[in-house]
């Protein structure tokens, strides 16, 4: 991890087309301005993680769906050979 210390107005570029800007520093939080094309997302982490989370669940319920389905035309395609 790469460590920097930066004060207020004082900004880290991320390749040609990020741009981190401290604008603010009250107490413990410190407030920041991201300058990114639109391409780029951009979310607090904690917010990153439960889309994650979302997504496997997501992903996971549609195997679970696509197999009972597989199940249910197995069952239909044998009765129609009957």
């Amino acid at each position: 991890m790469l460590v920097l210390t930066r004060r207020l107005n004082e900004a880290i570029q991320i390749g040609e087309e990020i741009e981190i800007t401290v604008l603010a520093i009250q107490g413990d939080q410190v407030k920041l301005g991201i300058n990114a094309p639109k391409h780029v997302e951009i979310h607090r982490k904690e917010v990153y993680l439960a889309i994650q989370k979302e997504n496997n669940e997501a992903s996971l319920a549609s195997k679970t769906f696509l197999q009972e389905l597989n199940k249910q035309l197995q069952h239909l395609k044998g009765r129609k050979q009957e």
